[in-house]
């Protein structure tokens, strides 16, 4: 089964897919959105659903630190039921504090690029982290039960 797993911003969505066993996450792409023309990416997103046949989606939820939900989880919530009207497909929701700020460190310290080069792919790479823990915890309790 293909997971596909989603960062979702005001601007952009970050596009993680699985392998085929569900094992790694790669980076696909990030769409541009405009939540305030309410224009989604849902066409794009389509296209990418249709090549790499996922069957599920995994979208990050940005908890407050307290654990509550703030404006940007309901809003990565509304996208998620948005998609799963749409594509007639399963969503689940992660918990992806600090992901991007993650993100961010990795591309900072690990790689040293550029703050332009930075802008242009934390969000995909945002959503293989939120991905990939996914499928970590999948594994995980699948091993434990």
């Amino acid at each position: 089964m293909r997971l596909m797993g989603l960062d979702v911003g005001s601007r952009t969505v970050g596009i993680a897919v699985s392998d085929l066993l569900g094992w790694t996450a790669q980076g696909v792409e990030i769409i541009r959105i405009n939540e305030d023309q309410a224009d989604f990416g849902l066409d794009r997103l389509a296209e990418l659903v249709d090549q790499y046949q996922v069957e599920k989606f995994v979208v990050g939820l940005p908890k407050n630190m307290d654990n509550s939900l703030g404006e940007r989880a309901e809003k990565s919530q509304a996208y998620g039921k948005m998609v799963t009207d749409f594509f007639e497909l399963p969503v689940d929701f992660i918990d992806e504090r600090l992901t991007t700020v993650q993100a961010e460190r990795m591309l900072i310290e690990e790689a040293d690029i550029s703050r332009q080069k930075r802008h242009k792919v934390i969000d995909e790479l945002a959503a293989v982290m939120i991905l990939q823990s996914y499928l970590d915890r999948a594994s995980y309790q699948a091993k434990n039960n």
